[in-house]
């Protein structure tokens, strides 16, 4: 199954979990509220990849109330639900796939929460190269994601993803700390850092475009 497929099939799983999407990531709003208290005090112009319904994004506007944000999510449901949020008069909304969609340029920060698990270490590299390219000069990059504890628990889900993904609506293939701040650098990132969040399986990563 090529990646396109892959996608697919994730738009389908999270288009099937909208009635049910909200109760669950609720128990994740302390690790999505780091996203917003971690961002710059001059932050206004902020992209935001998969945000689901929008849950990340409450307290980003509760800091930054004048933030024009753009959000890109392959689910359509979801970001109807999104669209009937207070701020939503403030977020233009996208709904495709990450590696197709055009991600505009001059942000501030990209952000994302729960969204980024469910690529391979080489598609990784294609997308934070465009993340990259899309940020201005000194722009930050704050991704709050899945993560695997050790390299034997990355290749197991990896394989799981290569061979037997036909038997799983949902394959979570996260990546080591240490493997996704390898490709980060390998992209061109700096002043990358690893935060502990109230999740033990998560953790947040920033990491910065040279200005």
């Amino acid at each position: 199954m090529n990646l396109y497929e892959r996608n697919q099939k994730q738009r389908n799983f999270f288009n099937e979990k909208i009635d049910s999407y909200d109760q669950v990531h609720q128990t994740y709003m302390e690790t999505k509220k780091m996203l917003a208290e971690y961002l710059d005090q001059d932050t206004t112009k902020i992209l935001d990849l998969g945000a689901g319904t929008g849950l990340e994004l409450i307290h980003v506007f509760e800091l930054y109330p004048n933030a024009s944000v753009t959000v890109i999510d392959i689910s359509e449901n979801m970001l109807k639900k999104l669209s009937k949020r207070d701020f939503a008069d403030q977020v233009k909304m996208i709904c495709g796939d990450f590696f197709e969609i055009d991600f505009g340029d001059n942000y501030d920060a990209v952000i994302s929460t729960s969204a980024l698990h469910h690529f391979k270490p080489e598609e990784k590299i294609i997308l934070y190269q465009k993340i990259l390219k899309c940020l201005k000069g000194n722009g930050l990059f704050l991704n709050c994601d899945k993560v695997s504890f050790s390299q034997e628990e990355q290749d197991y889900s990896m394989d799981e993803l290569e061979n037997n993904i036909d038997d799983y609506k949902h394959i979570d293939t996260p990546l080591t700390v240490e493997n996704e701040i390898s490709i980060l650098e390998q992209v061109g990132f700096m002043n990358i850092s690893s935060h502990e969040v109230d999740k033990s399986n998560y953790r947040l990563i920033k990491a910065r475009k040279e200005s």
